[in-house]
C-alpha cells in the first residue's frame, strides 16, 4: 500500500510541469486568437498606430472582481519586433502579468480582453526588465479606434503605451492608468521548459517561438510587417 501511494504521489509531481506548460500554451494560443479577431473586426486598431508599435501585449479574459473596491488580474503574452532596435519581424513571446485596482461599482466577474501597444523602445525595455506602473513609470492612454484614425494625435504622440479593451464584442480604447504590468518569468519557465527571463527572450533571441505562438506572430507579421516609427 505504501509503495502504491508513493507511486501515485510521484506521478502527481511529474504531472505538475506538464499541466503548467499546457496552461501557458493555451494562454499563448488564446492571445493569438484575440489579436486575430480584433484586427479582422470593422472597428479595430488604426493601421497607422499599429505600424508604429514596438511591442504588443495581449491579455485574454482579464477578470474584474469585487464590489466597491474592485480589482483586476490578468496574464497574457507580449511579443515585440525583433532586435534591440525593434525593427525586425515579430518574435517569440514573453509571458506577462497585469495587476491593478479600480474604484467604483463592479458587479460579477466579467472577463475582458486587453491589448496594449508599446510605442517607444524605452517603455518596452522597462517592462521587459521590471514591474512598470502605467501612467506613472510609463505614460499611458486609451488608444484611438478606427482603421483610418491617425497616431498623430496629442494623446497618441505623448503616450508611451496605448491600451484597448474588448468586452461583449465591443472594442474601445480604455485607460489602465494605475495598473502595473510585469514579466511573468515563472510562466516563461513553464512555457519554455527552462529558466529564462523576458529580456532574454525578446532582446537576446534566447528562445524559439513555440508552435502555440504561430497565430499571434503570423497575424502581426501580416498586419504590420514593418516598424514605421521614427525612433
Amino acid at each position: 500500500m505504501r509503495i502504491k501511494w508513493i507511486s501515485v504521489g510521484l506521478l502527481a509531481v511529474l504531472a505538475l510541469p506538464a499541466y503548467a506548460q499546457e496552461k501557458e500554451v493555451e494562454r499563448v494560443d488564446n492571445a493569438g486568437k484575440v489579436m486575430q479577431e480584433i484586427l479582422n473586426a470593422k472597428e479595430s486598431i488604426p493601421q497607422d498606430v499599429l505600424d508604429k508599435a514596438d511591442c504588443v501585449v495581449v491579455l485574454p479574459s482579464v477578470k474584474k472582481f469585487a464590489i466597491g473596491l474592485g480589482g483586476s488580474y490578468g496574464r497574457g503574452v507580449m511579443t515585440c519586433r525583433g532586435g534591440k532596435d525593434f525593427k525586425g519581424k515579430w518574435g517569440a513571446p514573453s509571458m506577462m502579468a497585469l495587476e491593478g485596482a479600480s474604484f467604483g461599482l463592479q458587479l460579477g466577474g466579467e472577463a475582458t480582453d486587453f491589448v496594449l501597444l508599446l510605442m517607444t523602445s524605452s517603455s518596452a525595455s522597462s517592462i521587459l526588465s521590471s514591474k512598470v506602473k502605467l501612467g506613472g513609470d510609463a505614460s499611458a492612454a486609451a488608444g484611438p479606434v478606427g482603421r483610418s484614425a491617425s497616431a498623430e494625435t496629442d494623446v497618441a504622440m505623448k503616450a508611451e503605451i496605448l491600451s484597448y479593451s474588448r468586452a461583449r464584442g465591443a472594442f474601445a480604447g480604455v485607460s489602465l492608468e494605475g495598473s502595473t504590468l510585469r514579466p511573468d518569468n515563472d510562466a516563461n519557465e513553464n512555457l519554455y521548459g527552462k529558466k529564462i527571463e523576458a529580456k532574454e527572450i525578446v532582446l537576446d533571441g534566447g528562445a524559439k517561438a513555440p508552435p502555440s505562438a504561430s497565430t499571434l506572430i503570423s497575424t502581426l507579421d501580416k498586419a504590420s510587417p514593418i516598424n514605421k516609427s521614427k525612433s
